[in-house]
This record gives structure tokens, sequence and C-alpha cells, in this order.
């Protein structure tokens, strides 16, 4: 469950910060291509992190049981991905229905925000908290998320 809530937050945030940089005012809006970059992002993300904590956590064995556990670490990232998928889809069904850019960022920051609080209710609710208190700690984390897509909006 643990790498289901990690891999969820992750990929939110992930999403609503490439969301929110490549929103491009003035240029035509291209949703199927910003729906690719997010995705391949998002997978490319999932491996190098994936990677990274194979290597991290090398042990003796024979090579399939190093190859083995490389598949383990990778499989175990696919959450990230899933976590872009809200995000992919409504850029997908924007450049389908020709949405404008701005409604559709906006759109979908304040939906990754609801996830954002979605996720950070359901980790606070595992961890423990009492659920007026996990519905706190969900409205904070909506905000840090929705923070972080604000400061990279800004910083383009």
């Amino acid at each position: 469950m643990r790498n289901w809530m990690f891999g969820g937050i992750y990929g939110t945030v992930l999403a609503s910060a490439l969301l929110a940089a490549l929103q491009n005012e003035g240029e035509r809006f291209t949703p199927e291509y910003d729906a690719a970059w997010i995705l391949v992002t998002a997978v490319a993300s999932g491996l190098v992190h994936g990677y990274a904590h194979h290597m991290s956590t090398h042990h003796t064995g024979s090579a399939s049981v190093r190859w083995r556990r490389l598949g383990r670490a990778l499989a175990e990232e696919w959450p990230l991905v899933v976590a872009c998928t809200p995000t992919v889809a409504l850029l997908l069904i924007a450049g389908v229905n020709e949405w404008s850019q701005g409604s559709v960022t906006t759109f979908g920051l304040i939906m990754n925000a609801l996830l954002l609080g979605t996720w950070g209710t359901l980790a606070a609710l595992k961890s423990g908290y009492r659920r007026g208190s996990a519905v706190l700690v969900g409205a904070a984390d909506a905000a840090i998320g929705l923070a972080i897509a604000i400061a990279n909006a800004l910083i383009k």
C-alpha cells in the first residue's frame, strides 16, 4: 500500500508540474503532444526511480537474481505512471473536443489538487489519524501540490 501512496502522490505532483510547464501562451495548443510528453516523462521517471532503488540496494547473487530484482524494482514504480493518467486522459479529451488551453490547465491543476488531497487524506488515515485530522492533512497536501504547480508555472 505504501508503494501505491508514494507512486500516486509522486505521479500526481509530476503531472501537475508538467501540465503547468507545458502551457504556452500565444502558441498553438497541442493537447495530444502534451499528453504524450507527460506519459513519456512519467514512464522515464518511473524507470529511473526504480533503477536508482535497484542500484542503491545491490545484493550478492547470480545475474538472474539481479535481473529479477531489477524487474521487480521497475515494476514497483507503475503506480507513478498510473497516477498521471487522469491528466493524460484530460488532455486527450481536450484535444478531441478542442477545449482551450487555459481552461484545460486550470481544470487539470484543480483536479490534481483534489487528487493530492485524497492521497493525503488516505495516507493520514492509514497512519492512524482520525477522520477530521486526516481531512485537514489532505487539504494541506492539496495546497502544497497546487503551490508546486503554480511555482513551476511562474518559473517558466
